[in-house]
């Protein structure tokens, strides 16, 4: 716990975290004051994110990059996990999918673009395991392929609705489960000696206790999420005070706040030349939304659902995520990177943003959201 509180002493960052009790009680006391709520919600999640930085740092340092990068993958899921839960009780199943392919956009193109422009900035040529950040990029592309499937078959007029559509994401959900599984049994069990560091890189200075680190994992992942509830359920009437369209806040920002826990971990990863716990962090995440999370929010809507949700993304989702994973595999097949690498990846991310920003309101629901 000396740790813990050493650390909040000398980083003015973790001072922010006065934020946290503060918009718990503002959603109490004025919850229709969305605007307030939205502000202070994302002046909480900083701080958050940046202690779980460290935390996973720390583990990292004790378990190896690509451990690290797959715990903190997990546990920073846990936040879109529990937003998209949430909106499936509710029957908001556009809301749902439009988070999943947000998440898995933002952290393919920005959080793996941001760090490999951080990081090259600060270093001339960094090197990762290519082996890995292949492996994820494959499976990525493996899950778009379950998605772009039930989009294309359902305009055809030899399927049976959407009956058909329904079955066929419940075994696609089944599929894709076990290949996860299954693609952890291999990095991680029979072929772990593939999936190496490439380089160890600058140490986190003062390692926390390992007991401790998983701790603040824990405690903080359930806090960005209840936090996250509270952005959520604001974000929609703030976005209409700042000119925000339904579109760019469903795709973008409802990403980027999600997955704040994650990119401090990735960005100060980068600079301290561990690129594979960047990386894993990334392409980990991605991955594993598309290949756990939704297949588990389609079991999942039988039980707690209204209605059962299926695989069937709207085709512009579907256009995005399918340039994600391709783009995705271009970058990873040298196992190098410099900065401009992150500005290409960057380029490609601001291309979706700004086209959903600008996306005229009457085309927003048929074709996007």
């Amino acid at each position: 716990m000396n740790h813990l509180l050493k650390e909040i002493r000398h980083d003015p960052l973790l001072w922010m975290l006065v934020f946290v009790p503060v918009v718990f009680a503002a959603a109490n006391l004025r919850p229709a004051a969305h605007t307030l709520l939205f502000m202070l919600s994302v002046l909480a999640i900083l701080p958050l994110a940046a202690l779980l930085s460290h935390a996973t740092e720390s583990v990292a340092a004790k378990t190896g990059d690509a451990a690290g990068g797959l715990l903190n993958a997990t546990l920073g899921n846990l936040t879109e996990l529990v937003i998209a839960l949430t909106a499936l009780r509710a029957g908001e199943y556009m809301l749902v999918k439009a988070s999943i392919a947000g998440a898995i956009v933002t952290n393919v193109l920005f959080v793996l673009g941001m760090s490999f422009l951080l990081g090259g900035l600060k270093h001339h040529v960094q090197e990762y395991n290519r082996v890995s950040a292949r492996m994820q990029a494959g499976l990525l592309f493996l899950a778009t392929v379950a998605l772009l499937i039930p989009s294309a078959v359902s305009r055809t007029e030899f399927t049976a609705g959407a009956v058909f559509t329904r079955q066929l994401s419940v075994g696609l959900a089944v599929l894709l489960i076990l290949t996860y599984g299954l693609g952890m049994l291999f990095s991680l069990k029979t072929h772990r000696e593939l999936f190496v560091s490439a380089e160890s890189g600058e140490a986190s200075e003062s390692p926390w206790p390992i007991g401790l680190a998983l701790a603040t994992l824990a405690g903080v992942t359930v806090l960005v999420a209840l936090v996250s509830e509270i952005f959520v359920e604001s974000v929609q009437k703030a976005a209409e005070a700042f000119g925000m369209t339904p579109a760019f806040v469903g795709f973008i920002v409802v990403a980027l706040v999600g997955g704040a826990a994650e990119m401090g971990s990735a960005f100060s990863g980068a600079r301290k030349n561990r690129l594979d716990l960047s990386v894993g962090i990334a392409l980990g995440s991605a991955s594993q939304i598309a290949l756990f999370v939704a297949p588990v929010l389609v079991l999942f809507s039988y039980v707690l659902g209204p209605t059962p949700m299926d695989l069937h993304f709207w085709p512009g989702a579907v256009v995005m995520i399918f340039i994600a994973a391709l783009t995705a595999s271009l970058v990873t097949n040298s196992g190098r990177s410099a900065w401009f690498v992150g500005v290409f990846l960057l380029m490609v991310y601001l291309v979706f943003a700004m086209t959903l920003y600008l996306l005229p309101p009457r085309v927003q629901t048929g074709a996007l959201l």
